[in-house]
């Protein structure tokens, strides 16, 4: 059999490859096979359909402990970006007379924090998103207002700024992780399959660079 992969007459993309995170929920889902697989189980004995039962059991006790997990990990990024609100109202307010910041930001923030949405993994990455380009626009002004760069305050809220989005980096990756975890379980036949399938669960979506860090990665930096 030939090598799947052959690194000696690869294919080559000259244009590069631009990827995204697709966003769609997929659900676990199980067929007439597995109800008779758990069937055959019993009828080939009480032992066999028991040892099964209790395998589902600590499934179910698995996916428990890991929706816990994805939930310290959401909040670890939670608190960092409510960290990293404050640090950038506080640095508005210093530049309110200098430039024009956009205000509905801020009141999607404070709807996210709220609670009042949907879908909080979706808004949590949304809010994650103004937050680059209101700390970008932040920057720009800066840069356009030479005085302001020697304002210390200023020069401060950016520091702590730069740190937050760091950490908030960071725990992204760790919630990721998780969320890896998670997607691969589900689908994980037989038996968390099965219990994925009876409780309904489906796939998360993890998060994913906003569209203007995307943008400045593409920038010509030198």
């Amino acid at each position: 059999m030939a090598n799947q992969l052959d690194e000696l007459n690869p294919e080559i993309r000259e244009e590069g490859l631009d990827t995204n995170v697709i966003v769609k929920k997929i659900p676990a889902e199980v067929g007439a096979g597995s109800k008779f697989f758990e069937i055959m189980l019993w009828v080939c004995g009480i032992i066999p359909g028991l040892v099964f039962l209790f395998m589902k059991i600590n499934a179910q006790k698995h996916f428990d402990q890991l929706q816990q997990k994805i939930q310290r990990n959401a909040s670890q990024i939670d608190n960092y970006l409510e960290q990293r609100v404050m640090v950038l109202q506080n640095c508005a307010r210093l530049l309110d007379k200098a430039i024009d910041l956009d205000k509905s930001t801020f009141e999607n923030i404070a709807k996210y924090r709220s609670g009042n949405v949907a879908d909080v993994d979706e808004a949590r990455n949304e809010i994650g998103g103004q937050l680059d380009t209101l700390s970008r626009g932040i920057n720009v002004a800066i840069e356009s207002y030479p005085d302001l760069q020697a304002h210390k305050e200023i020069a401060d809220a950016m520091q702590q700024n730069m740190y937050l989005q760091r950490e908030i980096t960071a725990a992204r990756e760790l919630y990721n992780d998780t969320v890896n975890q998670w997607n691969k379980d589900i689908f994980e036949w037989p038996t968390k399959k099965i219990v994925a399938a009876k409780n309904g669960y489906t796939t998360r979506i993890p998060f994913v660079a906003s569209k203007e860090i995307k943008e400045k990665a593409k920038s010509v930096f030198f």
